[in-house]
C-alpha cells in the first residue's frame, strides 16, 4: 500500500475518502480542512481576540497549533490559550504542564483558572461532599469558568477542540434526552443569537474525525500518549460514544451521516429557537435556562453538603 498521492508510504487511511497519506500528505489534507472551516464559516475576523480552552490533550493542542497558523501572520488578531484546573489529581496537573510548555516554546500567552479559586473546591473534593456523577459537575463547572475568563479577557470568540466524534456524540445525546433546544446551539459555531454574557464558541476540528486529530498530534509531537480523564468511564457521553463507535465500525459513513443530516436541519432548528425569550439565573446573572442556573444549584449543594 501507498500513498494515494504522491505513492510513499502511508501513515493514515481515510475510510470515507477511501484514500491513504503519507505524514505529508496528511499533514498538508488535516491542516487544509481546518482552514476551510475556519474560513467556510468566518470564524475568525482580523483584530479579533481569539481564546482557546487547552486541556493539554491531543485535541486542544492540535486546535492551538493549526489556529497559531493561520492567526500569526495577521498581526492585528490575538491568541490566547486558557487552561482550567478541575483538580483532578494526578492527571490535570500533568496535562497543564504539558499545555504550558508548548504555550511558552511558541510565545502564546497562557492564562490559568481553577475550580478551588473560583467555587472553593476542587473536582475531587466536590465529588466526596456531594452525589453527583463526577463529568456532570464538571462540565458545567468548566464551561461557566471558560466563559467568565473569556469574558474578563475580552475575547471575540473561544475556539475549542471539539472533533466530529464529540459533535456526533453531542447531536445523539440531545436527541435521545428530547434537548432538541440545546441542539440547536451546536454546530461549528455554537449559540442561537448574540448575547453578550456568552463569549460565542467556535469549532475549527468540526470536520475531523478523533482518530485524524490523535494521528496529527502524534506526527506533530504534541503528545506522545493518549491518556484520558478518570472519571470518563462514568459519563453518560462515553455510553452513547460506544454506541456510535460500535455501529460506525460496522458502517463506516455513520458518523459523517450523523454530522451532515444534523447541519442540514440547523437553521430550522436555530431558527425555531431563535424567538426564545433569554433568562438569566437570579442568583448569579449568567445566562440560565432556568430560574437557578446549574452552577448555584451544585454551589448551594456544595455549601449545604
Amino acid at each position: 500500500m501507498t500513498c494515494s498521492r504522491c505513492k510513499t508510504r502511508p501513515v493514515i487511511k481515510l475510510p470515507n475518502n477511501n484514500i491513504s497519506l503519507c505524514k505529508s500528505c496528511f499533514i498538508k489534507y488535516f491542516e487544509r480542512k481546518v482552514r476551510k472551516t475556519v474560513r467556510q464559516y468566518d470564524m475568525i475576523k482580523k483584530g479579533e481576540s481569539i481564546g482557546v480552552a487547552v486541556s493539554g490533550g491531543k485535541d486542544s493542542l492540535t486546535t492551538l497549533k493549526v489556529l497559531n497558523q493561520i492567526i500569526k501572520p495577521q498581526k492585528t488578531t490575538k491568541l490566547i490559550a486558557i487552561g482550567i484546573d478541575e483538580g483532578i489529581k494526578g492527571y490535570r496537573n500533568k496535562s497543564l504542564n504539558i499545555a504550558k510548555k508548548y504555550c511558552e516554546e511558541n510565545e502564546i500567552e497562557f492564562v490559568v483558572a481553577s475550580f478551588k479559586d473560583e467555587f472553593g473546591y476542587s473536582l475531587d473534593e466536590a465529588i466526596k461532599k456531594i452525589k453527583v456523577i463526577p463529568c456532570s459537575l464538571c462540565a458545567v463547572f468548566r464551561r461557566y469558568l471558560l466563559n467568565k475568563k473569556a469574558k474578563e479577557l475580552k475575547l471575540n470568540k473561544l475556539a475549542t477542540g471539539h472533533n466530529l466524534d464529540d459533535e456526533t456524540q453531542s447531536i445523539v445525546m440531545n436527541m435521545f434526552k428530547n434537548n432538541m433546544e440545546t441542539g440547536a446551539r451546536l454546530g461549528p459555531v455554537t449559540g442561537i443569537k448574540d448575547d453578550k454574557k456568552f463569549v460565542r464558541r467556535i469549532k475549527p476540528l468540526y470536520f475531523l474525525t478523533e482518530k485524524e486529530t490523535a494521528t496529527y498530534a502524534f506526527l506533530n509531537g504534541l503528545i506522545n500518549n493518549f491518556g484520558s480523564c478518570p472519571n470518563a468511564h462514568l459519563a453518560y457521553r462515553n455510553k452513547v460514544k460506544k454506541l456510535i463507535s460500535d455501529f460506525n465500525n460496522e458502517f463506516p459513513a455513520t458518523k459523517y451521516s450523523i454530522i451532515n443530516s444534523f447541519l442540514e436541519i440547523l437553521p430550522d432548528l436555530k431558527k425555531k429557537y431563535k424567538k426564545s425569550k433569554l433568562k438569566y439565573c437570579k442568583s448569579c446573572g449568567e445566562p440560565a435556562s432556568k430560574e437557578n442556573c446549574q452552577v448555584c444549584e451544585y454551589i448551594g449543594m456544595l455549601k449545604n453538603g
